[in-house]
């Protein structure tokens, strides 16, 4: 009996010391969670040499490896002061941006004070869990200052849309709610870092997004050497190959599948591999199926993105496609994906807008910046024109669109004074390439005119001599420093070069 009870009591007091152990280690963990506050000022396209009314901010992030803090891009995004406070402490730290992946919604922040990382132990990366795993979300929703920690279970893994810069890349789905200020806090399993939480489902209750270790992986990885490449492309837009007709069209055998290479951009990596036509069929050794997914995990499936994703600018990715029914094998050279194939770029963070004013008439290139100006509800307020636009793919005739943002009354604009959001086709005639070369063929003019056409025919005519001499009155009278974005024309005379 007595051997029963020691027995008992050695089972108790292991168990009490395994809890304080799991204790001490849980608060260790605490310490490496961080509150985030940044001061955003943000660029206003409407006006755009003029900043927005500055927003104060509040995110979390975690303390990982080299004094580093892992955190969302978009906490930080446009920051002109950030500052830092740890788990349990009163005092807030300035910190700084040391790398920044937008298209990842991801950004590392460090705090030149090394004090501020005594007691903080930095956090690993973990495997991905399994679906219907438990896992953890730590971070100060909505601006509080205690430290909240909620559960979720693991429900979904695959390609999504980033809202942070409109990217598509893997995502992991939790129904663990994912508040504002949340964002940037880690995902945590079993005392590892599995996931950064970086936004929530508006159309369903506690429905969160994280972004995955496979993408966190390639951005730490990307950051090595502070130089930003992001993920590489293939340059190709494919569409499924699930209609029986265009399959049998494009001579797959029965037991053949893969996605249907539409279009091939010119400056693509893949430009000298694939054709128009050519059908997908592998892709890094992951076969491609007809809604143009892979196997990434056993019976889990995504985009065949995920293939291309894990590797980096320079790698060798191995292909195999089908072109008039013969299967053959090649190997593309992945190149950094340019800003945009579209013909609206998409938004852009942490830069200054490029703008050209000329006779009191405000010139811009279209852009999701200027879009977004419009609000939450852009997609039914910004004009017409350009939404259409965003469904445009550039080329080598028209990279960039044009647009007379509005007039600033003046004697040399009248008969103008009401035009705005007016997107132009030609200079005296000559085609718009993109903003750069706009910028030129007005600055270089030489006619006693300008005349500006747009594609119906409309036209704007101002007097080159009255647009010169006026020019520093309507700077003064709208209070505007400058007459074009700063280094505009040094930009376009290092392309001349």
């Amino acid at each position: 009996m007595m051997k029963r009870l020691i027995a008992i009591s050695l089972l108790v007091l292991l168990g009490m010391q395994t809890a304080l152990a799991d204790s001490r280690e849980h608060e260790q963990l605490k310490r490496s969670i961080i509150k985030i506050y940044t001061t955003a000022a943000a660029p206003d396209y409407f006006n755009p040499w003029a900043l927005l009314n500055p927003k104060q901010l509040s995110g979390s992030g975690a303390v990982i490896r080299n004094r580093q803090i892992l955190t969302n891009a978009h906490v930080v995004a446009n920051g002109s002061f950030i500052q830092v406070q740890r788990h349990g402490d009163a005092k807030k730290f300035r910190a700084r941006v040391k790398f920044i992946s937008h298209d990842a919604d991801l950004a590392l922040l460090t705090v030149e004070d090394e004090i501020f990382f005594n007691d903080t132990h930095p956090l690993t990366l973990g495997k991905l869990p399994d679906l219907q795993e438990e896992v953890t979300v730590y971070g100060y929703p909505i601006g509080g200052k205690s430290l909240s920690i909620t559960r979720g279970v693991l429900s979904r893994v695959e390609h999504q849309y980033y809202a942070h810069a409109e990217s598509y890349l893997m995502a992991g789905q939790i129904d663990a709610a994912i508040n504002p200020g949340n964002s940037g806090g880690p995902v945590i399993s079993n005392g590892r870092i599995v996931g950064v939480a970086m936004q929530t489902n508006q159309s369903a209750e506690n429905l969160g997004y994280f972004v995955p270790p496979s993408v966190i992986t390639h951005v730490l990885e990307d950051a090595r050497d502070n130089v930003h490449q992001g993920f590489p492309e293939l340059g190709v837009v494919t569409q499924s190959l699930e209609s029986p007709s265009m399959k049998k069209a494009a001579g797959l055998e029965e037991d053949q599948d893969g996605a249907m290479i539409v279009k091939v951009f010119d400056d693509a990596p893949s430009a000298g591999v694939f054709q128009p036509g050519d059908v997908l069929l592998q892709v890094d050794g992951f076969k491609v199926a007809a809604d143009r997914t892979v196997e990434w995990r056993e019976n889990q499936r995504t985009n065949y993105h995920y293939a291309v994703d894990r590797h980096h600018v320079g790698d060798k990715l191995p292909v195999r496609f089908s072109r008039n029914g013969e299967e053959q094998a090649a190997e593309v050279t992945l190149a950094a994906a340019p800003p945009s194939r579209a013909m609206v770029l998409g938004e852009q963070f942490d830069r200054q807008p490029r703008y050209y004013i000329y006779g009191g008439v405000v010139f811009v290139p279209l852009n999701m910046n200027l879009i977004k100006r419009w609000g939450s509800n852009w997609h039914s307020k910004a004009p017409i024109d350009y939404l259409y636009a965003r469904n445009q793919w550039s080329n080598e005739e028209q990279r960039e669109m044009v647009v007379a943002l509005k007039v600033l009354p003046a004697n040399v604009n009248l008969g103008y004074h009401d035009w705005k959001n007016w997107t132009i086709n030609t200079v005296n005639g000559h085609s718009i390439t993109d903003f750069d070369e706009f910028a030129q063929l007005m600055e270089t003019n030489k006619q006693d005119f300008i005349e500006l056409r747009d594609r119906s025919g409309y036209r704007m005519v101002l007097d080159a001599a009255e647009a010169r001499e006026q020019e520093p009155r309507i700077l003064q009278t709208y209070h505007i420093p400058q007459r074009h974005s700063q280094g505009l024309f040094s930009q376009l005379a290092n392309k001349e070069q």
